[in-house]
């Protein structure tokens, strides 16, 4: 059995974190979305992954190479235009040898998830195995109608009422060489795209045996920023204390730290809780590092700094004085002394964002601010809860954000200064 994962796509309700990667290799506890997936394809004994590719593929191809580091075999194709899921599945058309597993590289799944699904279709041997996911609410979802394991259709967005199951898919299947044959055959949707449930009915109305499997097993969406902070907070829950940098005397330790090469931990540090620190990192002295706080290579963190649950990307420095809350901060940012960046509402109510230009409602109470690579803030600058910054863009002294900033911004404060001479009275000389 071959893998497929999907990784074209460029993921823009993350922006502005994949205005200068793909979502697939934003970082969580300590790797790219993707690698775990490739991980846990690996633990299943499949080592044959055909990677599909597009959007910043370069960073892909680097960090991933032929997958030998990784204890795999990837090779990769571009997908030329972004035109659905059959058209991304059929260019692993001359990939398949008599099965094949397809996953969305924006997931994180459970080993045992995979375990799982091959087991059943080596005993079932359908033409095509679709894992099913419960929700609450499918009519935002392609709904299936299944008979005990049989799907007999597929429904999408339908009203509430006419769900007739609220069994949803999750984007992964097992497929055998017939899907191929359907996805020729598969015409363009309302929305410009071939849909690979479109192939699924195709197989359904020709006799195929199409089935589902509902796992209670773990798996994670990573669509929003938000998301990622969730992802990266049940990921490092599970971390082990593993200290390959330096810890100096005088560094208190309550839960488990990974400490990477080249690190240090200076006097005086407050670790509360599990934190991932990556390569060459420099924390302290004097800092408050809390819980679920994921730490890149080259970060540096200074002197009584508190961060708290947060994700901060590699070579991005945070300065002494400021406070980091619920925060997802990209690449090669710096973050000036006294920054603040706040993480709850006056009235506690749970946080809204932007998500292409519409309020979303989080359904977090703590939530930060989401900032893109290469960042400057200046000293006492202050950030509302789920503000967005862009790329390159620059927040000026003592700036209090309220509102979104794209990229390649200047914020500034203008002041209105009173200068006086202190030698007069009510403009009157004092002698």
């Amino acid at each position: 059995m071959k893998a497929i994962i999907l990784s074209a796509g460029e993921g823009s309700r993350m922006r502005p974190l994949t205005l200068t990667k793909p979502k697939t290799m934003l970082p969580v506890a300590g790797k790219p979305i993707i690698q775990y997936n490739i991980e846990s394809l690996k633990k299943n004994g499949i080592v044959d992954i055909l990677l599909i590719v597009k959007y910043k593929e370069d960073i892909v191809r680097k960090y991933f190479g032929d997958g030998s580091e990784f204890g795999v075999n990837i090779t990769y194709k571009t997908q030329e235009d972004f035109l659905g899921t059959a058209n991304a599945i059929s260019y692993g058309e001359d990939f398949i040898h008599e099965s094949l597993i397809v996953l969305n590289g924006d997931i994180i799944l459970d080993a045992e998830i995979l375990q799982e699904i091959i087991e059943k279709y080596n005993y079932m041997k359908p033409d095509t195995l679709m894992v099913l996911t419960e929700v609450e609410n499918p009519s935002a979802f392609g709904v299936v109608e299944i008979d005990n394991h049989d799907i007999k259709n597929i429904i999408e967005k339908p009203k509430l009422e006419d769900a007739p199951s609220n069994l949803v898919n999750a984007g992964i299947y097992i497929f055998n060489d017939d899907i191929f044959d359907k996805i020729h055959k598969t015409e363009l949707s309302e929305r410009g795209e071939y849909e690979i449930t479109d192939s699924l009915l195709l197989q359904i109305k020709d006799g195929k045996k199409v089935i589902g499997h509902h796992t209670d097993k773990d798996w994670i969406d990573v669509g929003r920023p938000w998301e990622l902070i969730e992802v990266n907070e049940e990921l490092i829950s599970e971390l082990k204390t593993d200290i390959k940098g330096k810890i100096e005397s005088g560094v208190y330790i309550n839960g488990e730290v990974y400490l990477d090469e080249g690190s240090i931990i200076r006097a005086g540090v407050y670790i509360d809780g599990n934190v991932y620190i990556g390569k060459n990192c420099d924390i302290g002295p004097n800092s408050y590092i809390r819980g679920n706080t994921y730490l890149g290579d080259n970060v540096f963190v200074g002197n009584a700094v508190e961060i708290k649950n947060s994700i901060i990307m590699e070579n991005t420095n945070v300065s002494h004085l400021s406070y980091v809350g619920d925060s997802v901060i990209g690449s090669n940012c710096n973050i000036a002394a006294g920054t603040n960046i706040a993480n709850l509402r006056f009235d506690n109510a749970t946080i809204k964002t932007k998500i292409k230009d519409k309020r979303i409602d989080s359904g977090r109470r703590k939530l930060g601010a989401i900032i893109g690579d290469s960042v400057k803030t200046g000293i006492n600058s202050s950030f509302s809860p789920g503000v967005k910054v862009g790329y390159n863009s620059t927040i000026g002294s003592s700036v209090l954000l309220y509102d979104d900033v794209p990229s390649d911004t200047r914020v500034l404060v203008k002041q209105n200064h009173i200068i006086q001479d202190k030698k007069k009275k009510d403009g009157v000389d004092d002698k």
